[in-house]
């Protein structure tokens, strides 16, 4: 990792199933968040610095699912905290 110089600031820029993906990891429970983190890492590491094709795997309809899915727990949790 770079180091960042003072007065720099670092920023990406992410497609929308990127922004989708991180949205969905935030609403989950940090220890459920942490799994999925490190399922990533494990992807990274097994590819090989190899581009993944995300979607092969994720359809725009898979990724809705898995948003609405999230976001109902997410609000369901919310509700509970109340």
């Amino acid at each position: 990792m770079l180091p960042i110089q003072p007065g720099y600031t670092l920023s990406m820029v992410l497609s929308s199933q990127e922004e989708s993906l991180i949205s969905v990891i935030r609403a989950l429970p940090p220890d459920e968040a942490g799994k999925v983190l490190n399922w990533a890492r494990h992807l990274t590491d097994l590819a090989e610095r190899q581009n993944i094709e995300w979607s092969d795997s994720w359809s725009l309809e898979d990724l809705a699912d898995v948003t609405k899915a999230s976001m109902l727990r997410f609000q369901d949790g919310e509700r509970d905290n109340l």
